[in-house]
């Protein structure tokens, strides 16, 4: 279980680099797609750019702010200090790419006659001419100050810097031109409301002196009866006062009497004690008594223990405590009837004010009801005056402000300068963006190629979708091996398929094999000459036959004559011994094909095919024989339901995995489910394709490494070896015995 834990990670890690790999896998396969795009794309950018027209560009900087006035108006009454607003500035940059701004930019400098002498046109007209400028000329803010920045671009260089020249002179114009617009309207309206206040002023004073002339609104009358409704305004609110004062006392004693009835109704006795408590309520009679009655108590207790209750100074002191009590009731009684009686007096008041209070309402209203005509006059006309004081103070304040104001809040700064070299296009800038964008396009479409490719890639999709082993990996332009030596980079790769096959066989008997592909140059005929070559290397007794009737290829690499072979004994034109040929290589015979008759088409499908096949197992260890491609011609599934194995060629990338899918199916259904021992990959880019390098690249680098330093004359001994072997001890690949 801990080396299952400690496991996880690292495949975890192992399929996380694989599948970066597999990206630069297919980066590497698709390179020349890659550059070529870019190639492309950049060729035709940089050829698109020169023949482009430049463009100059020149830029104008005006100085932009909210109108305000630059000082303060009299009595410290200006306009307050302006927030910021991150609004405005992108409020002014529309305002300069509009049709008001640029239509008059347009026609004092005649850029529709301009732009149709540029066209070739007759007429442009001057909706056509804003849209090419609105196009060309670009507006910002200079970072961190109220500056902003016209820029004009023009194939003119002097024609940029007028339109942006006249772009800020017309803006400054337009700004002007509304805040003197702005400050009239408002002034002719200040003026206009002024005198309709001055109209009412007037009436209401008229209404004020014939109130007074009638004697309602006279002036000592008038001053008599406003400083008794003045007086009796005040009466009314001390009687409020006092009665709500009066008020409060009255529920604070009422609560006291509560409570004292209270305590009397249930402890009588108790009562005296509540009174000589309370600091409100006590008095120094009774705080007296309640003292002699304790001191009473006490010397009657003391007796007591010493005396019985009939002893003459016990009785004494009897008579003393029944005085005392019967003062102490007699002085609780009064209190009470004192508080009682207070409150009584003090609720009889409270309604004495409430009517005093009535009275001095129905008099008050009874004095406003006199004087309310003149007085409501009075006050509407002073309200009047004061309305048009200030109207007349804010007339005055903006008439001033006005005048502060005459200086602009546009100031252009700097004028557009002459463009001394093009902007536009930007070659570097041009070339830099095709080239990322061509590597881009590249990478897509060689993505997009990959994934529109159904054709075998990996070891993984053969595993995959065939469900077969890979016996082998075999590289790109593997030549005869007969003519490479023992000591070739590709051998290792056959030795390691002969390998796999003898492990793979399920019976040692198993001496005949054919090698078959789905389609055809994928490579077979290469892959079976090659391996027997290995056979016959490691000692054994090896035939390769040229079955392929129909395109045979074999005599090619052998460059031998195809004129008698196969064929001519299977019609039993000659011996056996008549049409093989022995090779170069120790241990290694060859059967060409021969001609082909066209009335013997399916030769190989009949006795003296079998009888053929059982007579080369009698005298070689092994025999391979090359076949057409299985899904083009039926020799192909002749060969496979008459010898021992099977080995499927898969060319690298060139086939649909569905049509591989087929042939692997049509072996196992014609041989047998032993017969196909698997699958061999042929023609892999090793220096392309990393994901192979393990399998077959690292032969390569370590036998052309000891090739560069072994001396010649140990090469030259060890090709004299039997059985041409590596120098490696071949542990897996002793001839078994049979």
């Amino acid at each position: 279980m801990e080396a299952t834990h400690n496991l996880a990670p690292a495949a975890s890690s192992t399929d996380s680099k694989l599948h970066f790999l597999d990206y630069w896998r297919i980066i590497r396969l698709r390179k020349a797609i890659i550059l070529t795009v870019l190639f492309l794309v950049v060729a035709t950018v940089t050829v698109v750019t020169y023949f482009l027209t430049p463009m100059y560009v020149s830029t104008a900087g005006m100085k932009v702010e909210k109108d305000t006035p630059d000082v303060m108006a009299f009595g410290g009454i200006g306009m307050p200090s302006q927030p910021f607003d991150p609004y405005f500035f992108n409020t002014e940059f529309e305002v300069l790419k509009s049709h008001k701004i640029l239509d008059e930019v347009i026609t004092k400098l005649n850029l529709n006659q301009v732009y149709a002498q540029r066209l070739k046109a007759p007429e442009i007209t001057v909706q056509q001419a804003y849209e090419i400028v609105s196009r060309n000329v670009e507006v910002k803010q200079r970072k961190n100050t109220s500056i902003i920045e016209i820029s004009a671009y023009d194939q003119d260089k002097k024609l940029a810097r007028d339109i942006a020249d006249k772009v800020a002179e017309v803006y400054e114009t337009e700004r002007n031109t509304q805040r003197n617009q702005r400050l009239t309207r408002g002034l002719t309206t200040l003026s206009n409301k002024l005198n309709e206040l001055e109209n009412q002023v007037t009436i209401a004073q008229k209404m004020v002196d014939d109130l007074r002339s009638s004697g309602v609104g006279d002036s000592d009358l008038a001053s008599e009866g406003s400083q008794l409704v003045s007086m009796r305004g005040q009466t009314m609110a001390r009687l409020d006062a006092n009665r709500t004062q009066l008020r409060t006392e009255v529920v604070a004693q009422e609560q006291i009497v509560a409570t004292v009835r209270g305590i009397q109704q249930k402890d009588p006795e108790g009562l005296r004690y509540f009174l000589a408590s309370s600091a409100t309520l006590t008095t120094p009679e009774l705080t007296t008594l309640i003292g002699s009655l304790n001191q009473a108590e006490q010397q009657r207790d003391s007796l007591l223990t010493k005396l019985g209750p009939e002893h003459p100074e016990v009785k004494n002191v009897q008579t003393v405590l029944s005085r005392v009590n019967q003062q102490i009731n007699r002085e609780v009684a009064g209190i009470t009837a004192a508080l009682e009686s207070k409150l009584q007096g003090n609720l009889r008041a409270v309604e004495d004010l409430q009517k005093q209070i009535q009275e001095a309402r129905s008099d008050h209203a009874r004095d406003i009801a006199s004087a309310a005509p003149y007085s409501r006059a009075k006050q509407d006309l002073e309200t009047k005056q004061r309305v048009r004081s200030a109207m007349q103070m804010e007339l005055n304040q903006q008439m001033i402000n006005g005048e502060i104001s005459r200086a602009s809040s546009v100031m252009i700064i700097d004028h557009a300068l002459v463009g001394l070299n093009p902007v536009k296009p930007n070659k570097p800038v041009y070339i830099a963006a095709g080239g990322v964008a061509g590597l881009l396009l590249g990478f897509l479409l060689a993505f997009f190629i990959e994934y529109l490719d159904t054709s075998v890639k990996t070891i993984d999709d053969v595993e995959q979708a065939l469900g077969a082993p890979v016996l082998g990996v075999i590289p790109q332009n593997v030549g005869p091996l007969i003519r490479e030596g023992p000591d070739s980079p590709h051998a290792e790769a056959y030795r390691v398929l002969r390998t796999n096959i003898l492990f793979s066989r399920k019976d040692p008997n198993q001496r005949t094999m054919t090698v078959v592909s789905g389609g055809a140059g994928e490579g077979k005929s290469t892959t079976i000459f090659n391996l027997a070559t290995i056979f016959a290397q490691q000692g054994s007794r090896v035939l390769i036959v040229d079955s392929d009737l129909r395109r045979p290829s074999l005599h090619k690499i052998l460059e031998v004559s195809n004129a008698i072979g196969l064929t001519n004994y299977l019609l039993r034109q000659m011996k056996l011994d008549e049409v093989v040929q022995t090779t170069p290589q120790p241990g290694l015979d060859f059967l060409p094909s021969g001609k082909l008759p066209s009335s013997s088409v399916g030769i190989l499908n009949s006795q003296q095919m079998k009888e053929f096949i059982e007579e080369v197992k009698s005298r070689y260890d092994f025999v391979f024989f090359d076949s057409p491609p299985i899904m083009g011609v039926s020799d192909a599934s002749i060969l496979v339901s008459e010898v021992d194995m099977a080995v499927l060629v898969v060319q690298y990338r060139k086939y649909p995995q569905q049509m591989t899918l087929r042939a692997k199916q049509m072996v196992e259904k014609i041989g047998g489910p032993g017969c196909l021992l698997g699958v061999v990959l042929n023609n892999i880019n090793i220096s392309q394709d990393s994901y192979y390098y393990y399998y077959s690249g690292y032969y390569y680098d370590y036998y052309s490494k000891n090739d560069e330093s072994t001396p010649d004359s140990e090469k030259k001994g060890r090709k004299k070896k039997s059985g041409g072997s590596s120098g490696e001890p071949d542990a897996v690949e002793v001839k078994p015995k049979y």
